[in-house]
């Protein structure tokens, strides 16, 4: 393990001992559990180095442990070679990236989703909860149950802003409305359990929920393929006290699977995404013309902040210190594209969009816990 780890961090410095000659920005990335393609958190970090990578001409390297030990290793990897920028995407990686930053006070460093106490770092934080406040409002008003579902990773304080918020906003859509919340752990590998998660969300069926907003990295993978698996929720097995009080997909055209699997008097089922937008996960018949099951995602615009962190940086106008990127910066939101606007009326869009701007205004406060 040692030797691969290694030859990885040769290529890297040789990769960046190119870029040093060609005089361009070089910008290390060091990521969370999950690797850069986990299609959420990860993901979205990279493609904002890529954004970057395009349009700014920079130099972009990045590094996967595979053991969270590794990662100071990485880190140092970009350090002693003089990289310009080096980011740990993920709270976990605050230790390693405070420590290495405190060793280096002439080179500067990102950190997204905590605060660093070195002043190199720009730690790059979000209001999840105004995001997820908008995602709520919006299952609220579409679940024909008015039972939700919430699947947190970690049992942690960032993903309670995740569970609050979209509590918060369900209750204001749908005073009635009610929200099963479960975690899938208490440790790191809660962020790679799709089994555990996908036993969940069979439970928060078996009691009623249609929508499920999974804020759990990799493990969010297996509520999407529990809904993939059943689809809709039929009338003869919802428990006692719940009954459909809504039917608004009625009308939007349904796959061959679906009409197969849940003929009679039955609901659709659908998953929120989070982080990157997943909604086209959710088109289990490859059809965006038929119903899709991602009713939407929370958009955690790490992308953004990413990228907006090496342009400055690029310009010479980095600044250590905390930022936030809340609904004024546009830093988390929801997503409406090809996959979903069948089910999202405009007149729903218009709803959320007039709640957004009262939450921009500090009109509605939204909870954090």
């Amino acid at each position: 393990m040692k030797k691969v780890l290694t030859i990885a961090l040769a290529a890297a410095a040789t990769t960046f001992g190119l870029a040093a000659a060609q005089g361009a920005l070089r910008v290390g990335m060091a990521y969370d559990a999950g690797g850069k393609f986990d299609k959420s958190f990860n993901q979205s970090a990279y493609e904002g180095g890529l954004r970057a990578q395009k349009s700014l001409g920079v130099q972009l390297k990045d590094f996967e442990p595979s053991d969270p030990s590794q990662v100071i290793q990485g880190i140092r990897s970009f350090t002693n070679e003089g990289f310009d920028l080096t980011i740990g995407v993920g709270f976990a990686n605050n230790a390693s990236i405070t420590q290495v930053a405190k060793e280096n006070p002439d080179l500067y460093f990102g950190l997204v989703d905590d605060v660093s106490t070195a002043k190199n770092v720009a730690s790059m934080v979000f209001a999840e909860q105004e995001g997820s406040y908008l995602v709520g409002y919006l299952a609220a008003l579409n679940s024909s149950t008015g039972v939700l579902g919430f699947v947190g990773g970690m049992d942690i304080p960032l993903i309670h802003k995740f569970e609050a918020g979209y509590t918060a906003g369900a209750k204001a859509a749908n005073p009635r409305a009610r929200v099963i919340a479960q975690y899938v752990g208490t440790t790191p590998d809660a962020w790679n359990n799709p089994g555990k998660a996908k036993e969940i969300a069979a439970s928060m069926r078996s009691r009623g929920a249609d929508i499920i907003f999974a804020a759990a990295g990799g493990s969010g993978n297996g509520v999407i393929d529990y809904i993939k698996q059943t689809q809709c929720l039929k009338a003869a097995n919802l428990p006692s006290g719940v009954r459909f009080a809504s039917n608004n997909f009625s009308k939007v055209r349904k796959s061959a699977s679906y009409t197969r699997t849940c003929a009679g008097n039955t609901r659709p089922m659908f998953f929120i995404g989070v982080d990157s937008n997943q909604n086209r996960l959710g088109d289990f018949d490859s059809n965006p013309a038929t119903l899709n099951h991602g009713l939407t995602s929370m958009l955690k615009r790490v992308d953004n902040a990413v990228y907006s962190l090496i342009r400055e940086t690029k310009a010479g106008n980095f600044k250590g210190g905390e930022r936030r990127f809340g609904l004024k910066e546009n830093g988390v939101g929801y997503a409406v594209d090809q996959y979903n606007r069948a089910l999202i009326p405009s007149s729903q869009v218009a709803r959320v969009e007039a709640v957004k701007a009262q939450i921009i205004s500090g009109k509605i406060k939204v909870p954090s816990k």
